[in-house]
């Protein structure tokens, strides 16, 4: 039986330019029998391009591929952030990763959100949602919250276990709390790709971790392969340059351990040429999760490098 496709598109409210605010969910239905409804989400932050393009490889596979149950894909999550590149939505400035559950009669992200958790969240059984890095840093690392199995079957080298209760805030207003907290279905936060790079190789590892997990879940025929060598770090230390100017990275790659004090980068003035800052490891020994792999420009306080704290690493 051949796999069945339906694009819904779903109006939540109008815009001031009269045009409507909507939702595009695809809805693949797989032709091998019964099973669970997978939603597979990209873009909550509109500046996190690499999911989208994850889910845009990922359809003619999974429309050509006999599966058991239903896959629901939500390409793009926050349509007028995404148009713009922005983290946050343009028109209220608000982060959507932490307007959850919503409101349908709140502002725009609050809408947004109360929409992708009636029209979608709601509807699923499992639930994968793909961030990246932005145009700038680049990102490799993978969530653990309550479907370990899955999280280590994507593939990647380095997973992050949140220590419980961190501020009581670590997820605060996101997905997980209609997905993992309100519902309890298993779910995945991918964080992988971005940067002033060709993303065609986090592309291919996106679409053949995400096949990975849905074997994983039963929902493709096979058996997953493997995961290589993982490490699962407990605590993660971001690092913001206090200066602007150029952000010229030299860490080791993404997945190599990186010596307390070592350097992580140096911020150049693009006038003068002098080095403004010098970016030291914050931890005793840790992991490269998140690097600039480029030359690239920030401001005082952007996303400059996470680091994982392997004092308390899983191996």
């Amino acid at each position: 039986m051949v796999n069945e496709h339906k694009l819904e598109v779903r109006k939540f409210t109008s815009m001031a330019d009269g045009t409507d605010a909507v939702l595009h969910i695809h809805e693949i239905v797989g032709g091998a029998g019964d099973g669970p409804t997978v939603g597979i989400s990209g873009a909550i932050h509109g500046d996190e391009n690499t999911g989208p393009q994850i889910i845009r490889a990922l359809w003619p596979i999974l429309t050509q591929t006999p599966f058991k149950g239903r896959i629901k894909l939500l390409p793009v999550a926050n349509p007028r952030a995404f148009a713009a590149n922005n983290r946050f939505t343009p028109v209220d400035q608000l982060n959507l990763n932490r307007q959850f559950p919503g409101d349908p009669h709140g502002c725009y992200t609050d809408q947004l959100a109360a929409a992708i958790a009636g029209e979608f969240l709601e509807k699923i059984d499992i639930h994968f949602d793909l961030h990246s890095g932005t145009d700038r840093p680049t990102v490799d690392y993978v969530y653990i919250m309550n479907a370990e199995n899955l999280s280590r079957a994507f593939g990647s080298r380095v997973l992050y276990r949140p220590k419980e209760n961190v501020g009581g805030t670590t997820f605060s207003g996101t997905t997980k709390s209609v997905t993992v907290d309100k519902r309890g279905i298993p779910a995945v936060v991918v964080e992988l790709g971005g940067g002033i790079l060709d993303q065609a190789p986090y592309v291919r590892r996106g679409v053949d971790g995400v096949i990975n997990m849905l074997k994983a879940a039963r929902v493709f025929d096979g058996d997953p392969a493997p995961p290589p060598p993982q490490i699962v770090v407990r605590g993660i230390e971001g690092v913001r340059p206090k200066q602007g100017g150029w952000l010229e990275t030299e860490a080791p790659a993404l997945g190599e351990e990186i010596a307390g004090e070592a350097v992580l980068g140096r911020v150049v003035s693009p006038f003068t040429f002098e080095t403004l800052e010098v970016i030291r490891n914050p931890v005793e020994k840790g992991i490269m999760i998140l690097s600039h792999l480029s030359r690239n420009l920030v401001e005082p306080g952007d996303y400059g490098y996470m680091v994982g704290d392997l004092a308390e690493a899983e191996t």
